[in-house]
């Protein structure tokens, strides 16, 4: 049965006509006639904390289409309302990608209503807490072990370098691929953080000054295997020059700049892959796979290392931590 009323974060203008004012953020109850457009009404149980959460919780515009919004670009749990002949109430389902936190009302809600299509069946093997553990950050990471293998990159290839090795995408490529067999080399700015990475399965932990190399070398010594990129910039510049004859390297975030200015030598020299992550529209039966992988031969045996479950009141905080570089691997939020 659907309720009346659901617990959510809102982010909206401070008031009637402030188009050019801050957005305030601030959890508020609401009548369920305000939810979007959808065939299936998810009671939520968990969602997460994402980079792009972040700075929809700022209201920033290259993320949030329209005000009022609420963030949260995953969520888990269970139907308590579907107008699809697929779907049934008390079904447990997880939504992540789409525009799902973007253009659309996301997961940091009681309740969230979104199209049949955006719907993915909570695999067995997988509990609703698990799934959001992965999340999105999950997905992407998987996306790109998907990449590495479809353009031959073995275990006994050679290393595999993860940048970004503390986040949320970073974290979860280093548990997917030390559980796999790969040789993980974890990159970070974090010295502090080198000993989690190893408890994640890190075979070697670096500095990012041991990858960057700003010379203007077209190529540089031949090293890695592949890699899982997720800073972009000229951390991304300096692995493709530096990745062995047919290498992979996945790239999925651009914190480090957007910009990649490079010759095409290690691509007709070296036979290396440059392979984007996309994981928003991912197509529904690749998106199906993914997750059952991750629910079945995929999961690793760590994937509660390094988790904090939140709340929506404790939200803020976690926010100020991951604008700021200081989250180290998930944190999930907790909304039954």
């Amino acid at each position: 049965m659907l309720p009346d009323s659901f617990r959510c974060l809102l982010v909206d203008k401070p008031h009637a006509g402030a188009e050019s004012a801050t957005p305030i953020s601030q959890i508020v109850r609401l009548s369920s006639e305000r939810l979007p457009l959808g065939e299936v009404t998810i009671r939520a149980a968990y969602s997460s904390l994402n980079y792009k959460d972040a700075l929809a919780f700022q209201g920033h515009r290259g993320v949030v289409k329209h005000l009022p919004h609420i963030p949260g670009v995953d969520v888990a749990g269970v139907v308590v309302d579907s107008s699809s002949p697929n779907i049934r109430e008390g079904d447990q389902v997880l939504v992540t990608g789409y525009e799902l936190g973007q253009s659309h009302w996301g997961g940091w809600s009681e309740l969230v209503r979104v199209p049949a299509d955006w719907i993915v069946q909570l695999p067995p093997g997988l509990s609703l807490r698990e799934s959001m553990i992965f999340g999105t950050a999950g997905f992407t990471a998987a996306q790109s072990v998907m990449a590495l293998e479809r353009n031959e990159v073995e275990p006994s290839s050679g290393e595999i370098v993860v940048t970004g090795a503390t986040g949320g995408v970073g974290s979860l490529a280093v548990r997917l691929l030390a559980h796999l067999g790969y040789e993980v080399v974890a990159v970070t700015g974090k010295q502090e953080q080198h000993e989690s990475l190893l408890n994640l399965g890190a075979k070697r932990v670096l500095a990012r000054g041991d990858i960057v190399e700003e010379s203007q070398r077209p190529m540089l010594s031949a090293q890695w295997a592949g890699a899982v990129d997720t800073v972009g910039g000229a951390m991304l510049n300096s692995l493709l020059r530096s990745t062995r004859y047919g290498g992979c390297i996945t790239a999925c975030g651009l914190v480090a700049g957007a910009e990649l200015s490079m010759t095409v030598y290690p691509f007709l020299l070296r036979g290396v892959s440059l392979c984007g992550i996309a994981s928003a529209d991912c197509p529904v039966a690749k998106r199906r796979q993914i997750w059952e992988l991750l629910a079945g031969p995929w999961k690793p045996d760590n994937l509660e290392k390094y988790v904090a479950e939140v709340e929506l009141e404790e939200l803020p905080h976690e926010i100020e931590k991951i604008l700021s570089g200081q989250v180290v691997g998930r944190v999930v939020v907790k909304l039954d």
